[in-house]
């Protein structure tokens, strides 16, 4: 049920994202999203009476957090996305469950599961098949190396703070406090690039902008994270990362009826593989 709540709120966010492009940077709209979201859980931290003193060594290791999970990372995907399509960005950045199995075993020596293995090879060809046509017409030349650069550099700082994560699950910092604190270390530091830049904290009053930017930021961030750190405490990054996967498929059943998306052969051949390896790395073992 957590896995399922976590995969149908970031599959409908690329839809929402959409709204927050155009008038605001999309640094600037990172910053909001991840900063109202931080307001939001450290309220409700204070309203439950949820303890908020940790000590600087467990501070240190949600800055950690914040920064490969709620900032830079983000940044990244969207600086990729002017240089790739969306379908060759999803794809990359499914491919974090590669890098939290590798991530898993350096630094936490978790042993590589071959279930999840094998069962997230299927799952990213099936994501292949079904963006087929856009990786088909995929070139390293111009700036395509640029974008696929900056999608890796993404993926690998989110996996990263996937392995953070699951470590502070282990030393007992509870997920909620942890993002609160984790998400506002992350807007800090993004801030901080931000003025390092120049950039411009314009800001835009219309409905679209303001209504895709709480949902970002309650559902996208606030819901969809809290449910997904909590899968990789309990079952470890390199499965919950598994959940990514299913997410660009998700996003393609809302475009059906949100945009019109139109699915052909190869894609429902695809869809049919992300579920095969989603069966593979969650079934459990026969008694």
């Amino acid at each position: 049920m957590v896995e399922l709540i976590t995969v149908l709120i970031w599959g409908s966010t690329w839809i929402a994202i959409k709204f927050q492009l155009g008038h605001v940077d999309p640094m600037v709209s990172v910053i909001y999203r991840f900063g109202l979201a931080s307001a939001v859980l450290f309220v409700f931290c204070k309203a439950l009476g949820l303890s908020l003193k940790f000590s600087l060594k467990e501070h240190l290791f949600m800055a950690l957090l914040g920064v490969c999970l709620f900032s830079i990372n983000y940044w990244l995907i969207y600086q990729a996305e002017i240089y790739l399509t969306s379908g060759i960005a999803a794809v990359v950045f499914s491919s974090l469950v590669f890098f939290n199995i590798a991530n898993n075993a350096l630094f936490r020596g978790v042993a590589v599961n071959p279930k999840t293995l094998i069962g997230a090879l299927v799952g990213i060809f099936g994501i292949c098949l079904i963006y087929m046509r856009e990786i088909s017409s995929f070139s390293l030349a111009d700036q395509g190396v640029k974008g696929l650069i900056l999608a890796l550099s993404s993926v690998m700082l989110g996996s990263l703070g996937n392995i953070t994560s699951a470590r502070n699950t282990k030393a007992q910092i509870p997920v909620i406090q942890a993002n609160a604190f984790g998400m506002a270390y992350g807007t800090l530091s993004l801030v901080a690039v931000a003025l390092c830049m120049g950039k411009t904290f314009d800001f835009s009053f219309s409905l679209p902008y303001i209504g895709s930017l709480v949902f970002l930021s309650l559902f996208g961030s606030i819901v969809a994270f809290g449910t997904y750190l909590t899968l990789t405490g309990t079952m470890g990054a390199d499965k919950a990362s598994y959940a990514i996967t299913v997410v660009p498929v998700v996003a393609l059943i809302i475009s059906t009826f949100a945009e019109g998306y139109v699915w052909t052969i190869p894609a429902l051949a695809g869809l049919g593989f992300v579920l095969a390896g989603n069966i593979i790395v969650l079934a459990r073992k026969p008694a």
